[in-house]
């Protein structure tokens, strides 16, 4: 927007006049019912692009991807039998890393229902305003094909947590992961409904990493410096 309305009302006239030309040359106004209902048809039923083979796998074939991929992209990967397991398995991150029993989280109802209470971590909750060393977020879902997170916004999952903790714990449900790009956003788009789709995805593929000075790999460039996911089984 310019912000001085007399130019952003010669703007609106302008692009006005241009559409109106294209439908007189079309012979057309606009409303035609049949022209509407074949724009909406092709916006529903929207032919999919070509979609790599390596996704298309299912079961136990799925999470064994996810977890070679993510691994290869630098993430760490524990595998538990069930949602209960969790807390367990992130104080067993942080002492193996020497880091404080000390984590950070949002709202997610999930999280919230695991028996935190049964380790010695100390638990806060909301957004991060950087001073936190460890978060853990619980993500919508995983893509094999990449070994990618997918993490929506909102108090549940604060989009803090995924940027600014040096040490990102992400949990993921094994019957949430996808095989693929397009199978997760039609997930997306189902669980939300048109209009109500989250303000920011976040796609987390291993550790934040630059290469931009002299070719070196530097991990933690712009993110966490580790990415560890708990894979949930059960």
């Amino acid at each position: 927007m310019s912000g001085n309305p007399k130019n952003d009302s010669a703007m609106s006239n302008a692009r006005a006049e241009i559409f109106a030309n294209i439908r007189r040359s079309l012979g057309v106004t606009g409303t035609e019912a049949p022209r509407r209902d074949a724009v909406d048809d092709r916006i529903e039923r929207a032919p999919k692009g070509l979609i790599p083979g390596r996704g298309q796998v299912t079961g136990s074939e799925r999470i064994a991807l996810f977890k070679a991929e993510a691994e290869r992209a630098q993430a760490s990967v524990a595998m538990v039998s069930s949602a209960d397991a969790v807390p367990a398995a992130v104080a067993d991150y942080l002492r193996d890393h020497n880091l404080p029993a000390a984590v950070r989280m949002g709202a997610d109802a999930r999280l919230a229902s695991m028996p935190w209470g049964e380790t010695a971590l100390e638990i806060t909750r909301g957004a991060s305003e950087g001073r936190d060393l460890n978060g853990v977020s619980h993500a919508f879902a995983g893509i094999a094909e990449s070994g990618t997170l997918v993490l929506v916004s909102g108090e549940d999952n604060p989009t803090t947590l995924n940027f600014l903790p040096d040490n990102h714990i992400v949990v993921v449900n094994a019957k949430d992961l996808a095989g693929d790009y397009e199978e997760m956003w039609g997930r997306i788009r189902f669980t939300y409904g048109k209009g109500q789709m989250p303000r920011t995805v976040n796609f987390v593929t291993g550790p934040s990493r630059s290469g931009d000075i002299e070719q070196t790999l530097l991990l933690g460039a712009h993110g966490p410096r580790r990415v560890h996911i708990v894979v949930v089984e059960g």
